[in-house]
């Protein structure tokens, strides 16, 4: 009779305390929570390194400090069973490699001038130049908007 290959069994949820709320008076509802991943302190307190942890499926969140005993005992008595070979470890839980796109050049973010006319930016094309700006203030001395027209050029 051939022997049947261990059940895959994933590590037992790591757990994390509640915060306390003003809102629940300093009472939390209830003392722990599911956390993301076991802290790099519980899992030297097993006795593995974090790369051997994530090989062996177990989640690891890095930003987290604290060594809860619950956490340490339910992976101690996880691993023991896999070192035993009574249940087998689920596939390894490598952090995703995440591919940085090259930083685009000044012209093509639109930074210069030459990447504005290029992207259409300048929807407006005689606007702010000189032409433009001596054209409209003599519109507004013929309409008599500006303080220029009651003084000079021919004004009242």
């Amino acid at each position: 009779m051939a022997e049947r290959a261990a059940p895959v069994v994933p590590p037992p949820t790591p757990l994390a305390k509640v915060p306390r709320l003003i809102r629940h008076g300093g009472v939390p509802p209830k003392e722990y929570k599911a956390a993301r991943g076991y802290s790099v302190g519980e899992i030297r307190a097993v006795g593995l390194t974090v790369k051997q942890a994530r090989l062996l499926g177990i989640y690891v969140d890095e930003r987290r400090k604290t060594v809860h005993e619950v956490n340490v005992k339910a992976l101690s008595e996880w691993l023991e069973k896999v070192r035993r070979g009574e249940i087998s470890p689920p596939p390894p839980t490598l952090p995703k490699v995440i591919k940085v796109k090259m930083d685009r050049g000044r012209v093509f973010k639109g930074k210069t001038m030459a990447g504005r006319r290029m992207r259409g930016l300048l929807s407006v094309k005689y606007r702010y130049t000189h032409k433009y700006k001596w054209k409209r203030k003599q519109k507004e001395r013929l309409l008599k908007k500006r303080h220029e027209a009651a003084r000079h050029k021919g004004g009242h």
